[in-house]
């Protein structure tokens, strides 16, 4: 990891955590942390990029300035001795973390934000962000537990590698725990929970078992050995996948998911599984592509 860790600052109470999350992680890593808030003028055809002007009257550099000042602190006061950048950048969130992700090891925003008039917008930056950066993207719900282990969701799938892998090297960062879990069905029942995934067909129970945790082993394998000092607690549970994942994650102090599993459509950057996650999980959730570990 090489490249800063991005935090979009919007002077709400989530993405103050996702401050101190990402200030943590920059210390643990010893990267920058960079504090971007991104500023869209209404009315106003301003190139991405540029800074913005005071408007006459309003105080909005001043508010904004104090939005950032009070992230800083606290980033400070999580990992005192992260290099702290502070930025303004105009344009949409969504456009502006999504360019700053080309650049970053990863970018951490809060589950609930402020759209520029105050209202609460409900992760659709987030979710946004997780299908499209070129980085992993950590999306911070519930109350951080750094002490949890990290939940792994091992569906087998070769675009999932990235998110085996990262899942790893924060076991091993954080010294926690590494909770492999892998979510399996015997009906003809869905293991999915949407009508547009695909149904499992009937198999001979014992069969299929042997098969699943087949798909379990290889996922994990030869991460183990990289990682001897990560205690890995593998399970293999018969439910719906986006149930038991949120049920479990309650006990987790991270959540790591692939973008896209077995059971999605070629052509979707986010699957259902993520996406739930991403909306219901108890605890952080890291997001990553294939080929971003």
């Amino acid at each position: 990891m090489n490249g800063p860790i991005v935090v979009g600052v919007d002077g709400s109470a989530s993405s103050l955590d996702g401050v101190e999350v990402a200030a943590r992680e920059a210390g643990l890593h010893g990267v920058g942390l960079r504090l971007v808030h991104a500023f869209g003028w209404p009315a106003a055809h301003i190139p991405h990029g540029g800074r913005p002007w005071e408007p006459s009257g309003a105080g909005m550099r001043e508010l904004i300035d104090g939005t950032l000042a009070k992230a800083e602190r606290r980033a400070h006061e999580t990992a005192p001795g992260v290099e702290v950048m502070r930025e303004i950048v105009v344009g949409e969130p969504v456009t502006v973390l999504e360019i700053e992700s080309r650049t970053a090891s990863l970018v951490v925003v809060g589950s609930r934000g402020l759209s520029r008039f105050g209202a609460l917008l409900l992760g659709s930056t987030a979710g946004h962000l997780a299908a499209h950066a070129a980085c992993p993207v950590l999306v911070v719900r519930g109350r951080p537990n750094p002490a949890g282990p990290v939940l792994l969701a091992v569906d087998g799938s070769p675009a999932a590698r990235g998110a085996v892998e990262f899942a790893f090297s924060r076991a091993a960062l954080h010294g926690t725990d590494l909770v492999a879990l892998h979510v399996w069905s015997t009906r003809t029942e869905r293991a999915y929970d949407s009508p547009a995934d695909p149904p499992f067909v009937t198999y001979d129970e014992e069969r299929l078992h042997d098969e699943e945790e087949r798909v379990l082993a290889e996922a994990l394998g030869g991460l183990r050995d990289r990682y001897p000092d990560v205690a890995v607690d593998r399970r293999l549970v018969r439910g719906r996948i986006r149930h038991t994942l949120i049920e479990a994650s309650a006990d987790a102090g991270l959540v790591v998911v692939g973008a896209r599993g077995r059971g999605g459509f070629a052509g979707m950057l986010l699957g259902s599984v993520s996406q739930a996650l991403l909306h219901h999980a108890h605890c952080p959730v890291a997001v990553v592509r294939s080929g971003q570990e």
